[in-house]
């Protein structure tokens, strides 16, 4: 039972970690032009 003590900490702190992550992808432009790429791959050079 005193696992929980550890696990829960840890797991809150990696979700927000991915939630940072995420955030940081949005606002650093990763997703801003999505259809070009997958349009590329069909029109290869």
């Amino acid at each position: 039972m005193e696992i929980l003590y550890l696990l829960i900490p840890l797991s809150v702190v990696l979700v927000l970690a991915i939630i940072g992550l995420f955030w940081w992808a949005l606002h650093a432009g990763q997703f801003d032009n999505i259809e070009r790429e997958g349009e590329r791959i069909l029109h290869g050079d």
